[in-house]
């Protein structure tokens, strides 16, 4: 068995033994209980406890992104259709994750509250993708942008309540996604002015 299914197969493991028990009652000796191996053997692939949440987390996020990278990379969809697409997806995308599995969504918001690193690189990832349309959509004379990591940043803050999962949970999915649709065609709009 290759190395890389044998951490898929810790990792989904690891999944269920966190949805069960929750972070703080998992332990490397309970997902390796559960897959019938050695903690020993868990500890060859994963460091650490933490470094196997970070994983598990850095695997959930990959998942938000799948999609926002394909609308980031289809270049023959207009700039502004693409951003407005990319933010309504990010947001129904956040919505699913948070509202519709809320028990492991609880789970996975205590993980990612202790790996900063992969929520850094996550953020950092949704941002460059933002700055990557930005500057197609420069490229195609739909707007000017003079700062395109600046507009980035206050596009992905003016919408974070529609798509942060602390405020999609908050909001308890009450948050009609026309009203992202409306305040996106306006972001957009400011910038072709």
């Amino acid at each position: 068995m290759s190395t890389d299914s044998v951490r898929d197969r810790i990792l989904d493991a690891t999944v269920d033994v966190l949805r069960r028990h929750g972070p703080a009652k998992t332990g490397v000796v309970d997902i390796a209980r559960a897959l019938d191996m050695s903690h020993s053997n868990v500890y060859k692939h994963f460091a650490s406890k933490s470094a196997l949440f970070d994983a598990v987390a850095e695997r959930w996020l990959k998942t938000v992104m799948a999609p926002l990278t394909k609308i980031t990379a289809d270049k023959k969809t207009p700039a502004p259709k693409r951003l407005k697409a990319w933010v309504r997806t990010l947001a129904e995308i956040k919505r699913t994750k948070v509202l519709d599995d809320p028990e492991l969504f609880a789970v996975y918001s205590s993980i990612t509250k202790d790996a900063h690193a992969v929520v850094a690189v996550h953020v950092k990832h949704l941002h460059d993708e933002v700055v990557e349309i930005l500057n197609d959509g420069v490229r195609e004379g739909a707007w000017k942008v003079s700062d395109p990591s600046k507009t980035a940043g206050l596009l992905l803050n003016a919408t974070s309540r529609f798509h942060h999962p602390a405020m999609v949970a908050l909001d308890e999915g009450q948050s009609d996604l026309k009203q992202l649709e409306a305040l996106t065609d306006l972001l957009i709009a400011g910038l072709s002015a």
